[in-house]
């Protein structure tokens, strides 16, 4: 598959180096630009379909978390590549689809490239595509402790499961939710035979109740009562590996 790709960088060398080992190990990227700055690299992204984006933290007059703010919701994948490994945490709050360090390892760099390849194949797979799950329903149940005891819940009655510090909140298809002292880690591991996904660090969701797929920098899921879940990039492959 084709990436059409921008590299957002302000030292020149750094680019050169960057174009040479994508030209030579991932030739199937088209670098359609070069940015030098945020608003260099606004023109690019809104004068091209991009399928992602090769982009550095700092930059005169902003970084790129400036630049991710002011472009907004959009269909390209981030790589970020830096010099700094304490931008980690932002770069996943952002969407990030990898985090390449300086100097650039040209093995994490096809990684980087070819999960975005694995991203865009299923996207573009699921495009005017019904969603249905390839996993089987089952029904199953899971209990939760209460103070009198316990109660058992279908698994299929679960909507999602959203985290609250060291508890989950459950959301049930009957409009009801149940706030339960544990963490979602435990009902990831509880559930993982049962049609669930972790798709962000906050939530946990039902595939069978997934109506709908929407591309993003993160992208996000709709389910059936028409809550929008975000999924983060790290997550993206895996959730879309549930549907045909």
């Amino acid at each position: 598959m084709k990436l059409n790709a921008i590299i957002v960088e302000d030292e020149k060398t750094s680019r050169d180096i960057l174009k040479k080992y994508l030209a030579k190990y991932c030739p199937n990227v088209n670098i359609l630009g070069e940015a030098e700055n945020v608003e260099e690299a606004l023109v690019l992204i809104r004068n091209n379909h991009l399928d992602v984006v090769f982009l550095d933290v700092e930059m005169p007059y902003g970084n790129a978390f400036d630049l991710l703010d002011k472009v907004g919701d959009a269909s390209f994948e981030t790589i970020f590549v830096t010099a700094y490994n304490h931008y980690a945490i932002d770069a996943l709050n952002a969407h990030a689809s990898y985090y390449l360090m300086k100097p650039i390892s040209i093995d994490e760099l096809i990684k980087a490239v070819d999960y975005v390849v694995e991203i865009k194949t299923k996207e573009d797979a699921l495009q005017d595509e019904v969603l249905v799950p390839n996993t089987n329903t089952v029904n199953g149940k899971i209990t939760i402790p209460q103070q009198d005891g316990f109660e058992v819940i279908e698994t299929a009655n679960i909507l999602y499961c959203k985290a609250d510090d060291n508890y989950t909140e459950l959301y049930l298809n009957n409009n009801k939710k149940k706030l339960v002292s544990k963490t979602l880690k435990y009902f990831e591991e509880a559930l993982s035979n049962s049609s669930f996904a972790r798709v962000h660090k906050s939530y946990l969701v039902n595939v069978n109740e997934i109506t709908k797929y929407v591309k993003g920098k993160g992208g996000h899921v709709v389910l059936s009562n028409g809550k929008e879940v975000l999924v983060s990039a790290s997550k993206k492959a895996a959730l879309l590996s549930y549907f045909k």
